[in-house]
């Protein structure tokens, strides 16, 4: 089995925006992905997708999932979007006459870190990013 690389304490809320990400990572944060060739619709989302991997890189300090190792907790951040009765969600398990039901989801190894307090800090500073990242908003 591999070994993991102990990593340094860092206390992670230094890091409040994604120009503090970029300046612990050593990454010019003007220097953003070129979008000019896809559909203007894509541009949002990917921008805020290359924003939440140098966030988490920063937060995460050098560490990185053993993803063969089941017994080691990785956690994200998780949103519940509330739909307002004018603007309904299509999706959810509102009611069923069930014995059991299960569902499961994944995230990248990118976008993981290793406490749930990392999780709600990142869920909670970076909202924004989410936004942009996971939602169309009109």
């Amino acid at each position: 089995m591999e070994k993991k690389k102990k990593v340094a304490k860092f206390d992670y809320k230094t890091i409040k925006t994604f120009e503090d990400a970029c300046k612990k990572e050593n990454i010019d944060p003007t220097k953003l992905p070129d979008v000019s060739m896809i559909p203007e619709e894509f541009h949002k989302p990917i921008v805020a997708a290359y924003k939440l991997y140098v966030i988490f890189k920063a937060i995460n300090n050098g560490w990185t999932p053993y993803w063969n190792d089941s017994s080691e907790y990785k956690y994200y951040p998780w949103f519940w979007v509330n739909a307002s009765k004018e603007k309904p969600s299509g999706f959810g398990f509102s009611s069923s006459d069930c014995d059991f039901t299960t569902t499961g989801t994944g995230v990248g190894s990118r976008l993981c870190v290793q406490t749930s307090e990392e999780a709600l800090y990142i869920a909670g500073q970076f909202t924004a990013e989410y936004l942009d990242f996971l939602l169309i908003i009109k």
